[in-house]
């Protein structure tokens, strides 16, 4: 695209993002972007101080890569942000590690260089994986990692109920085991359903899982999988809280003790450990039997847009080195991720047999702007919790509230 044309689909861009939340000014590394030995990252782990093995490592990187890393951590928010402003105000950094749904909005800004400008290989990568991080054909990062959500299962309750998880194959099977625990005078499921983005991650299971697609989202499928739901809160097998409930204090509830399941994702596994009471975890069943496509959660590692074209070949270094298998196994490790390489995926599942769900899971899963979505999720991801709440409030039916939230995906 022509410089101009770059430069107005950037201040679109910019301006939306300003209208979704306040922006603070941009760091001072990227206002006077970092030359000869220097470069800049930027990522969303603001968690990991200097001396973390993540932070190591890009030192390791930049060494290797001979140059020196100047590294910032923001929160995923406000880094997307300042991604957007230093994009249009010419000064990225030059590697940038964003979550996986904002790929697409910095693609289709022009702020980001794809993996055949830049000539990263991302041909070890998971296809699904990858997907998220692609818009028209064209390819614009590496991911560094995935997340997504399982089934955690208390194992004390659900033996002295009489359930044994491998039984639960599908939703019939898995409401059956819910009916059983309700009998024995026990909490069935606890999962998020809030009304945000959180809310329509824990649903997308159910949804996928049911055969429909974000394209249409009033279809007989996605309306099966939101009565699965409504019916669950009538039944008394899901508590009326899920309606607010954010992923955090849904397990929260789970961690009483008092719920054979909750929905939940892999950054839960260092809470399971402290839970007073034996867990496992199984996928989520689709409707018809197999684990359903979950969403992924997980970064990106990507290279932005830089005026000195001289950067790109260091910068490439710096990511390649970051992905490849050696350092994914360290990182995915770090970050409590599904590494996004088959192989390193079987040596996690090998090194710790409780991965093993995960790993399948993760290999189900599905991007969120994948199938060219782009930037037309976050739209039908407002639609969609719109209509979970209004379903399970009793506001209105799964089959009206998915009609608005097609009428209204289409018109935003």
């Amino acid at each position: 695209m022509t410089g101009l044309s770059r430069r107005r689909r950037l201040a679109a861009v910019v301006v939306m993002a300003l209208a979704a939340a306040a922006v603070s000014a941009c760091s001072s590394s990227a206002d006077d972007p970092a030359e000869g030995g220097a470069y800049v990252v930027w990522d969303p782990y603001p968690q990991f101080a200097d001396d973390s093995d993540w932070v190591t490592l890009l030192k390791k990187c930049g060494t290797s890569a001979g140059a020196t890393v100047e590294r910032t951590g923001y929160d995923t928010t406000d880094l997307t942000n300042k991604a957007l402003l230093a994009a249009q105000q010419g000064n990225s950094p030059d590697v940038l590690i964003v979550d996986n749904p904002v790929i697409s909005t910095l693609a289709e800004a022009g702020a980001l260089t794809t993996t055949d400008d830049n000539k990263l290989d991302v041909s070890a990568m998971e296809k699904n994986l990858l997907g998220a991080g692609q818009s028209e054909g064209r390819t614009y990062g590496v991911p560094i990692g995935a997340n997504t959500l399982a089934l955690y299962y208390n194992k004390d309750l659900l033996t002295a109920a009489g359930v044994d998880p491998a039984t639960i194959k599908d939703w019939a099977s898995l409401t059956a085991a819910l009916t059983t625990v309700k009998a024995k005078g026990k909490k069935g499921i606890t999962f998020s359903a809030i009304g945000t983005e959180e809310g329509s991650f824990q649903f997308l299971p159910w949804f996928w899982g049911s055969g429909a697609q974000l394209t249409t989202l009033d279809s007989p499928q996605a309306v099966s999988a939101l009565t699965l739901w409504t019916d669950w809160l009538k039944q008394g097998h899901a508590p009326n809280s899920v309606i607010n409930n954010t992923q955090t204090t849904s397990w929260q509830e789970f961690a009483t003790g008092d719920y054979a399941f909750a929905e939940n994702g892999t950054w839960q596994l260092a809470n399971a450990e402290k839970l007073g009471f034996s867990y496992g975890t199984i996928a989520i069943p689709a409707s018809a039997g197999g684990p359903a496509p979950a969403p992924t959660g997980g970064e990106f590692a990507s290279i932005p847009v830089q005026k000195n074209t001289g950067r790109y070949d260091t910068s490439q270094k710096l990511v390649a080195c970051l992905t490849n298998a050696d350092n994914l196994l360290t990182t995915d490790t770090t970050l409590s991720y599904v590494a996004p390489v088959a192989a390193v995926q079987d040596r996690q599942a090998t090194a710790d047999p409780k991965l093993k769900v995960w790993v399948e899971a993760v290999r189900a899963a599905k991007g969120r702007t994948g199938d060219n979505l782009g930037t037309k999720y976050p739209k039908i991801s407002e639609s969609l919790w719109t209509a979970v709440q209004a379903a399970l409030s009793g506001g209105k039916s799964p089959r009206e509230a998915l009609s608005a939230a097609q009428a209204a995906a289409t018109t935003r």
